[in-house]
């Protein structure tokens, strides 16, 4: 029997077991829309942790929905979300975005799947198309997860995604060093290192307010991150 067999029958967590978290930077417009999905899919269950470097009302909006918020100084998303991820305190870890372009409708799904018995449970955007995802950033998305495939050597979909689940022990049991390029390291380090791992396609909504992150310098430092992080891997 294989472990992740084996997880399968003896484990079977419930939404008293997860942490919902994210990194949140002036998000006023959307948070609470994010938050009261969460409460309304987990029947207010599910802890939520923001990390916020906020100068608008996300933080107090955040805490009116009975979210955990520790204030951190802006120092980017990775850092953000690292800090969350740590802070969490249950066996299941989903990070999302504040955004509402997640479906918090799928936290079922995705804690299935950790039930069945994934390391990690990764959302694809790209399966349906991501429509609402602006052009430049959906080629550019197709571009990192080329680029990850061939570097590990095995097909990954969406890199960057920033809806996944995880257990608990993973965060814990790697280093993470990756700030904007967060996202495709918290995928490609798992991976490598063997750990349960799959991909299920959600959908990707419009977006609530602006984009913080700049498509160019972004993209060249999630490019930088996929390859370092790659190579660090493999010279393990």
């Amino acid at each position: 029997m294989s472990l992740q067999q084996a997880r399968a029958e003896s484990e079977r967590f419930t939404f008293d077991d997860l942490s919902v978290v994210m990194g949140t930077y002036n998000e006023a417009e959307a948070i609470g829309t994010v938050l009261e999905d969460i409460d309304d899919v987990t029947g207010g269950r599910a802890e939520v942790v923001c990390v916020d470097g906020s100068d608008d009302r996300t933080p107090d909006i955040a805490r009116d929905h009975g979210a955990r918020v520790i204030e951190q100084e802006p120092q980017g998303y990775g850092v953000a979300v690292e800090a969350a991820l740590q802070a969490a305190d249950r066996p299941v870890i989903v990070t999302t975005d504040c955004d509402d372009t997640y479906p918090m409708e799928r936290l079922p799904d995705f804690l299935d799947r950790i039930n069945e018995g994934y390391d990690v449970v990764s959302g694809d955007r790209l399966y349906h198309g991501a429509d609402t995802m602006p052009t430049f950033n959906r080629l550019g998305n197709h571009a990192f997860a080329a680029l990850a495939s061939a570097l590990l050597g095995e097909r990954v979909h969406d890199t960057t995604t920033g809806m996944r689940a995880y257990r608990s022990e993973v965060i814990e049991k790697i280093d993470w060093t990756e700030n904007t390029g967060l996202s495709a390291e918290l995928l490609i380090r798992p991976l490598v290192r063997e750990y349960d791992v799959c991909e299920i396609p959600i959908e990707y909504g419009e977006r609530a307010g602006e984009t913080k992150l700049d498509p160019i310098s972004g993209g060249y430092a999630i490019a930088r991150s996929i390859l370092t992080v790659s190579v660090e891997e493999r010279l393990r």
